[in-house]
Parts: C-alpha cells; structure tokens; sequence
C-alpha cells in the first residue's frame, strides 16, 4: 500500500529522530562530555513536540474542524494557534538563584 504524502513525510521525521536518540546513545557510550549530552537530548525534545505537534494540527483539522458549524471552526482555529505554544521549549536561559 502506497503511503501519503504525509505519512511519509512523518515517517522521515521519525526516522531522523531516531538517529538523534542513536546519537545520544552513542554520546553516552563514548563518555563525552555532559553538556554535549543534554545538548542531544534537547534537541531530541525539540524534535518530538514538533511531531507531537503537527501530529494533533493534522488531527484536529481532518477529524475535529466541522467548516457546516462555525463556532466549532473558531474553536479548532484557537487551539491550533495554541499548540505550538504548548510543545515550546524555551528560549534556553537558565533561572538562577
């Protein structure tokens, strides 16, 4: 069965996630150092709530977004310009005391 467009595209983002946690894995294994390591894994965060993301705006617009119900529509276009606020990381400072 031949896949969608989407679903491939999603699969080669899983697929270069995967070779970020084998990078972090292979980090851990050579004993470098701990910075470059939670440099790693930040990045394998960042890159799963970006999937995890666009994973629930492509939900929400194929099965949750009724354009016959306007109310619901003004709903769903709310939360889609929340979700990228809610998988954000940050912008990298540190809060010390």
């Amino acid at each position: 069965m031949a896949l969608s467009s989407l679903q491939n595209s999603k699969l080669l983002r899983v697929r270069r996630i995967r070779g970020q946690v084998e990078a972090v894995e292979r980090a851990l294994e050579n004993e470098i150092g701990f910075s470059d390591v939670l440099q790693l894994i930040a990045d394998v965060r960042g890159a799963l709530n970006g999937l995890l993301g666009e994973l629930l705006e492509d939900y929400i617009r194929t099965h949750v977004v009724d354009p016959t119900n306007t109310e619901r529509a003004y709903a769903a276009g709310e939360l889609l310009d929340v979700i990228p606020l809610l998988f954000e990381i940050g912008n990298g400072s540190v809060q010390r005391s």
